[in-house]
């Protein structure tokens, strides 16, 4: 069975998220710069930020040259830009404070700007097991799947990131879905925060036009 990222299965729900035409765009925890080279073909400019040097250096060279590279902390170094068409983030947010980072990515996005982030959330045996159930069946299900696709030379199976055993792990998330949707509906009017099956959530919010009230 093939050992295969979550990750890079759930990029292409990330990118439907996408404004046409996307003209700058940030990429939170850019990591190798896989989605961000992705990102790379559907706008005009992304800025991709990470607070690790060695995965900015490999993102550097991974990504095409409208990709900025940035090495920074999102919270406590200044962005590389404001006004965003589209902020995204892959398995980051959940290293962060919540409430802080969603300050912080709100602030950044346009006047219909979309927030679009995939991110771990904490086991919730309570209200998710069948969720859990189906995740762990589906997950071997799949990796065999993926593994004949690559065998058979149509694909690369969502195969992990060469630099994946560098990347920042984090074993026991700090929220819930439950917790995350709570807190993020406390602060951004209209968010939508979903399970998705294998071991992440997603979080969407378009940002209003005008403001609240």
């Amino acid at each position: 069975m093939l050992d295969w990222s979550h990750n890079a299965y759930y990029q292409r729900l990330l990118l439907r998220q996408l404004p046409q035409p996307g003209r700058r765009v940030l990429d939170v925890g850019c990591g190798a710069g896989a989605f961000a080279a992705r990102l790379a073909r559907r706008s005009e400019q992304v800025d991709a930020v990470d607070r690790s040097a060695e995965m900015i250096e490999q993102a550097r060279r991974a990504t095409p040259r409208n990709v900025h590279c940035v090495l920074g902390d999102v919270l406590t170094d200044p962005l590389p830009g404001k006004d965003y068409d589209a902020i995204f983030s892959i398995s980051a947010l959940h290293h962060m404070p919540l409430p802080e980072a969603l300050g912080v990515l709100a602030a950044a996005l346009r006047p219909g700007g979309v927030l679009a982030v995939v991110a771990l959330p904490r086991t919730d045996l309570r209200h998710e097991l069948p969720v859990e159930i189906v995740a762990a069946f589906g997950h071997r299900l799949l990796g065999a799947v993926f593994l004949a696709t690559r065998l058979l030379g149509r694909g690369s199976g969502f195969a992990k990131d060469p630099a994946h055993a560098s990347m920042p792990v984090v074993m026991n998330p700090p929220l819930t879905t439950r917790e995350v949707a709570r807190q993020a509906a406390a602060m951004l009017p209209g968010v939508r925060v979903r399970r998705l099956l294998f071991w992440r959530y997603l979080l969407v919010w378009h940002k209003p036009i005008t403001p609240a009230g």
